[in-house]
């Protein structure tokens, strides 16, 4: 497992293996979010397996796929529900964790300063820096 610290209350990940999930909730999570469609994986790490996992470990499960090309406000809007309805800390897995840290980013345009989104997913290992005019943008609607 490679779980980056984005801020207090969000992680991301590289996918996750459905035995990893004791592990997790026992380092505090109470939410994983699977932005991972599942065309992209086989069907032992599906959505429907590990929400199974998920859900026996104890935590909450959130499936919210997530494609480059499909991304919308909508889900930027869901997944930030669901980081902020969570009872504690949320850990997003999709391939790399780029595409986690990217909705997260744009969830908080607006709430946090650009240069603070980008130093946050960029302490994370993240280069996002490209996005700076989408976050700015995004935050001028605010």
């Amino acid at each position: 497992m490679d779980i980056r610290q984005i801020s207090p209350a969000f992680s991301v990940s590289p996918q996750i293996d459905p035995s990893d999930l004791p592990a997790i909730a026992a380092a505090g999570f109470t939410c994983v979010i699977c932005n991972r469609p599942d065309e992209e994986v086989p069907s032992s790490h599906q959505a429907y397996a590990m929400q199974i996992a998920t859900e026996a470990a104890g935590l909450q499960f959130v499936r919210l796929p997530v494609t480059h090309q499909g991304l919308t406000q909508d889900m930027v809007a869901q997944q930030k529900a669901a980081i902020d309805d969570a009872k504690g800390p949320v850990l997003a897995y999709c391939a790399s964790g780029t595409r986690s840290s990217i909705v997260w980013s744009l969830s908080q345009a607006g709430e946090m300063t650009t240069d603070d989104i980008i130093k946050a997913t960029q302490s994370a290992g993240y280069e996002l820096g490209g996005m700076r005019g989408q976050l700015d943008q995004l935050a001028s609607k605010v």
